[in-house]
């Protein structure tokens, strides 16, 4: 029988013109120069947060599985360098907007995880009163998790027109997006007028090698993403090795830089790979287990785990500790989902948007 992969590569083979890419050009990055910059302290709470992150989907993970999360649920595994080298950079003022794998950003921007797992739950103390549920997250300065693909580019292009339009400086607007959203309509118009009207905004393609379940060789004719996408809309890229926490920060420091210096876009490619399915629902039969493994061998917490200790900044035993410390948190997250309550009925329409009825237009019926 022929297997889903092997159907897809007669389709389009390692000889087709779609699979010979270009290798990306990685932002250089010196470890021990952004060692030096981010201090001990600031290093052991970044990895404190990823592991947070990484306790957070697995235990939510093993909620979905048994029914006690709705909907549909979308794991940050193995990409945790990302987010985490992103605000350990950048800070926490700017304006965020990402996709429905949303939990990571959330968590590092102020949700705290009683909030956050309630929110997977369902129940009225959730971070949106348990109406959002996994893919839709928020934080003071997160704009949201955001369902349709591609459709939250142009929310924070808005936010970075509002940054521009008030003044105010030092600020930008982070946008994150899978590359499967890359093909979308909105994305590319969103590109346009951002780099026509010179507004300070950062896009972060976070290449995690598939979308729903086709290869990003086979979805886009283009690649590296970034940096060829770049060129038409007159942009600078970076690209960088989305597993390596050192890179990460790199790159977003230096992308905040050239964003308020010159109040121009940028775009920028974190190449990664999920460690999951495209939702926990997904068995992912697109990638062999070998390949997964192979992966998984550039763990971003255990690459970071082993440069610390490697540097004197980090033993093994505190890192046990912390591991320990992170899991704790997010069990009695759980617990406290397990014992809240599920809205009322009654609160449904609170807070959604209608125009008031015209008595004209709906004479009352005799």
């Amino acid at each position: 029988m022929t297997t889903l992969i092997e159907s897809a590569n007669l389709r389009i083979g390692p000889d087709h013109p779609k699979m010979k890419k270009k290798p990306p050009h990685f932002f250089p990055c010196d470890p021990k120069k952004v060692i030096a910059e981010i201090g001990k302290g600031a290093l052991l709470e970044s990895l404190k947060k990823m592991l947070l992150i990484r306790h957070f989907e697995m235990r939510g993970e093993a909620a979905y599985q048994q029914g006690k999360v709705g909907g549909f649920y979308h794991s940050y595994m193995g990409q945790e360098a990302i987010a985490a080298g992103c605000i350990a950079a950048a800070g926490t003022a700017h304006w965020f907007t990402t996709t429905y794998r949303c939990h990571a950003l959330a968590l590092l921007l102020g949700t705290t995880p009683d909030e956050a797992m309630c929110e997977l739950y369902g129940k009225a103390n959730g971070v949106a009163m348990g109406r959002g549920g996994s893919m839709h997250m928020y934080a003071d300065r997160m704009l949201g998790g955001l369902a349709i693909v591609g459709g939250h580019v142009p929310i924070a292009t808005g936010a970075a027109f509002s940054i521009k339009y008030l003044k105010q400086k030092g600020l930008a607007s982070f946008c994150f997006l899978g590359e499967g959203a890359v093909a979308q309509g909105a994305v590319h118009e969103t590109l346009n007028i951002a780099a026509l009207w010179d507004l300070p905004c950062i896009y972060v393609i976070e290449n995690n090698q598939w979308g729903m379940g086709t290869s990003v060789s086979r979805a886009l004719c283009m690649e590296p993403i970034a940096e060829t996408l770049a060129k038409c809309y007159g942009l600078k890229s970076y690209t960088f090795d989305g597993m390596d926490f050192f890179s990460s920060y790199a790159v977003f420091e230096d992308a905040l830089r050239e964003v308020v210096a010159t109040s121009r876009p940028v775009l920028i490619e974190a190449v990664t790979e999920r460690f999951r399915g495209h939702s926990i629902s997904d068995p992912a039969l697109y990638r062999t287990k070998e390949d997964l493994a192979k992966t998984m061998e550039r763990d971003p917490i255990i690459l970071f785990k082993e440069a610390l200790i490697e540097h004197k900044i980090l033993t093994e035993a505190q890192y046990e500790e912390f591991d320990k410390e992170q899991k704790a948190i997010v069990l009695a997250s759980m617990k406290l989902a397990e014992e809240s309550p599920f809205p009322d009925p009654i609160v449904l329409e609170e807070g959604v948007f209608a125009p008031e009825e015209n008595p004209k237009q709906y004479p009352e019926k005799k």
